[in-house]
């Protein structure tokens, strides 16, 4: 039977977020709960699989892996779009790539974008942590009124125009600025159109919502975040690599900044990762699509993906990044 890896259930929740019975009748399902721990561990485990479901960009396809996979012949890609993925040397090896849809992934991520912004204006992780250890108010900080205040958007797409309405909806002036943006476009969101080094020292929490590329790895650099006024929220939902994080991390120990963060330059973030103790964070893992509406959609869309490829007629598929 055709074997096929599920990789990075990290959830544990794809066996039971899709209809997997057509699937088992004519192969071999393996899930994977854990992250490999590098890419020797990823060719050992995978040398005997056809069908990779990948779950968007937690595993990385380099074109150096690609070539110690042999046997694979489709990788199903959840979600639209990836820049994990050699795909000069999948196309080459004539390799099929199919993704999904995400109706429900905007709502999600920007959700949680709001979340964690607020989580880190009021403090309440570690309010909560206060009041599991049996104690109440003492050594929690006093939180910020995010009305009247300024929110910078930092890329202004499907996501970004969501936290855009979110920041109006709690009395935020709201401006904007991304490498392309124009005064018509930041208008339509109700945002204010400033060049980057005014959002930069004139907001008081920044949400970045940016497509990772050539052009956006490292947008927020070192300059960039000693431009921000003391005791901003640097919010990102969208890829760790926008930031550079060693930066942030230098930045963050001074003090000045809190940083309300879901991604990271490298996932799951390590164990020992100063990020983690550092008491002016707010941290998630990575949870911006992690919503059972989604997972539904990424692990139904991709079982049919996989029926349409073992019948020979594959579909939604995908030629680039």
């Amino acid at each position: 039977m055709t074997k096929i890896a599920v990789l990075d259930d990290w959830q544990s929740v794809a066996k039971s977020s899709a209809d997997w019975s057509r699937l088992l009748e004519r192969a071999e399902v393996v899930f994977f709960e854990e992250p490999f721990k590098n890419a020797d561990a990823i060719a050992k485990a995978l040398a005997g699989f056809e069908i990779i479901i990948a779950m968007r960009e937690r595993t990385r396809f380099p074109k150096e892996l690609i070539e110690r996979l042999p046997k694979l012949r489709m990788i199903a890609l959840t979600g639209g779009r990836t820049w994990t993925m050699d795909f000069g040397a999948l196309n080459a090896r004539g390799i099929v790539v199919s993704h999904t849809g995400g109706t429900h992934s905007t709502a999600a991520t920007a959700e949680l974008a709001l979340g964690l912004l607020l989580s880190a204006a009021r403090h309440i992780p570690r309010a909560d942590a206060s009041m599991r250890k049996g104690e109440f108010q003492g050594g929690v900080p006093a939180g910020e009124v995010l009305e009247g205040k300024t929110l910078g958007v930092i890329g202004l797409g499907k996501i970004g125009l969501k936290m855009a309405r979110y920041g109006q909806a709690l009395g935020m002036r709201v401006l904007a600025w991304s490498q392309n943006m124009t005064e018509e476009k930041a208008a339509s969101a109700g945002a204010k159109l400033a060049d980057k080094a005014t959002l930069l020292s004139g907001s008081d929490a920044i949400s970045l919502h940016l497509v990772l590329s050539d052009r956006t790895r490292g947008i927020i650099g070192p300059q960039d975040l000693a431009r921000m006024k003391p005791g901003a929220i640097l919010v990102n939902t969208s890829r760790g690599p926008l930031v550079d994080e060693a930066a942030l991390v230098a930045t963050l120990r001074t003090g000045k900044l809190i940083a309300a963060l879901d991604v990271y330059a490298q996932e799951p973030l390590p164990a020992d990762h100063p990020l983690r103790s550092l008491p002016n964070t707010v941290l998630t893992p990575h949870l911006g699509y992690c919503s059972r509406e989604v997972y539904s959609q990424f692990y139904g869309d991709s079982v049919e993906n996989v029926l349409a490829f073992l019948d020979g007629k594959p579909v939604r598929v995908l030629k680039g990044p």
